[in-house]
């Protein structure tokens, strides 16, 4: 990678800063790279002061399942002067997330989130401390517990009606899936937690003056990939590329619509990454139900045989066995987070004979391993079948799939979200019949991802609904 592609691909606008800072890094990384550490995972070779950044690209979960096929389930990279080791099979998974978990638990903190006001309210990305911990438990036992979520379906019912409703209005119109899924999700968290829709389905850009906007951006910036400082450490006080200035500063436009509702700032925590991931669930299956038309026609039989009442309940849910398996396949082939969220060594440990020095960054590729061939019949097409005489679920013990991942780090809010996922895709297969727009033929839709905080579609969904005749 020449000097001149690295600094345009990082965003850097300033050479006068960056020269001297590169020379720098020169020093450093020649001092980084004749420390020996032994026995470390195998890996391809690395390039002077950039490691192995130039082979990641723009996916890198893809490009980091090649590189799995080559050197072996568990490898080393350097992104600059950052060791790295990823996980690409359920054995090595398992030696990350469960055999070595309390020692493997740590985060690597993204620049955009160190501040004062984020990082001590953050259940995602603060140290397993006791705040963490009393954290974790009101989540668990509070907002996204059994009890809880039974109490919200009333709630939860209410605002897949009003997409519903949405719909109804705009039958024969082209309709941008993931922007009524986020609006959808975003008013069902802000009404559990402030009691009050702070987005509108009718708005172009939302209610309050440009929340909706500020949300897509934070979105945005956590979702960038190329951030100086996340792969050289010394970098993150300067802020070159603006990622934590302009974060804070969409933070403190977010925070000032529901100030005056919560003065929880560890609200907005729950908002982001659950709605986003979430929404990303709900269009990639959508997607896949365009393309297999005779998959949607399945569950809707299931429905009309299993729910007679106008509204669903969690336990009608329950039923509907078909319909969970094309989410167990979704979350397969279209895991939301397909790296999972990085892990940090605490402390020197081994898996699976290796050496994970203290300070590595680790990553699990669960996109690798729902797309390995070695575990999944014809793992690039779309077979709920496959699920319907299994047990393999995704609640953190079966290691083929745990879109959510495991151990202490697993994500709190994964029933919420999957019960949201449940509802709104049952609503919308039972109440409309989807078409491409302009007639365009569903086997030929694009179905290429971007890579971000939740893997998105590279090009919109956009679809068409018509009210079924019997609704």
């Amino acid at each position: 990678m020449e000097l001149t592609t690295f600094i345009r691909d990082y965003n850097l606008s300033f050479p006068l800063v960056v020269l001297p800072t590169i020379f720098f890094i020169i020093l450093i990384t020649k001092l980084f790279y004749l420390k020996n550490i032994k026995n470390l995972p195998p890996g391809p070779p690395q390039l002077p002061i950039i490691g192995n950044l130039h082979q990641v690209g723009a996916k890198p979960h893809v490009s980091i399942a090649d590189l799995a096929k080559r050197y072996g389930r568990l490898i080393s990279l350097r992104f600059g002067s950052q060791l790295v080791v990823v996980a690409s099979s359920p054995e090595a998974a398992i030696g990350i997330l469960k055999t070595q978990d309390q020692l493997l638990s740590a985060r690597p903190v993204p620049n955009l989130v160190k501040h004062a006001h984020l990082l001590p309210h953050s259940v995602m990305w603060s140290e397993c401390n006791q705040t963490w911990k009393s954290l974790r438990t009101l989540l668990r036992t509070g907002v996204f517990s059994r009890k809880a979520l039974e109490a919200q379906s009333g709630l939860r019912n209410e605002k897949v009606s009003q997409l519903l409703n949405f719909l109804r209005k705009k039958q024969g119109e082209e309709i941008d899936i993931e922007e009524v899924v986020f609006t959808t999700l975003f008013n069902t968290l802000s009404s559990i937690i402030l009691g009050k829709d702070l987005l509108d389905l009718n708005a172009e850009q939302g209610t309050h003056d440009g929340l909706k906007e500020s949300l897509h951006k934070v979105i945005e910036y956590a979702g960038f990939t190329n951030d100086l400082s996340s792969v050289y450490p010394m970098l993150e006080r300067f802020d070159l590329q603006g990622i934590r200035s302009g974060t804070l500063k969409q933070y403190d436009k977010m925070f000032s619509y529901w100030k005056d509702i919560v003065e929880e700032r560890r609200a907005q925590e729950l908002f982001i990454p659950g709605t986003n991931t979430t929404t990303s669930a709900v269009v990639w299956a959508m997607s896949e139900l365009v393309r297999h038309k005779e998959v949607r026609s399945k569950i809707e039989e299931e429905i009309k045989k299993e729910i007679n009442s106008h509204e669903t309940t969690n336990f009608q849910l329950s039923k509907l066995t078909y319909l969970q398996a094309c989410i167990k396949e979704t979350f397969r082939l279209h895991p939301p987070v397909p790296l999972l969220l990085p892990h940090k060594a605490v402390e020197t440990c081994e898996v699976m004979n290796y050496t994970i020095p203290k300070d590595t960054m680790i990553f699990v590729n669960v996109w690798a391993i729902g797309h390995d061939a070695k575990i999944w019949d014809e793992p690039l097409s779309f077979k709920p079948e496959r699920f319907m005489d299994s047990r393999l679920d995704f609640k953190g013990q079966d290691f083929e799939l745990i879109p959510f991942g495991s151990g202490r780090r697993m994500c709190p809010g994964s029933p919420s979200g999957v019960s949201s996922l449940e509802s709104i895709l049952a609503s919308l297969i039972r109440e409309f019949d989807w078409a491409l727009p302009n007639g365009d033929d569903p086997s030929k839709l694009d179905m290429n991802d971007k890579f971000g905080i939740a893997t998105k579609r590279s090009k919109p969904l956009k679809l068409i609904f018509k009210q079924k005749q019997s609704n």
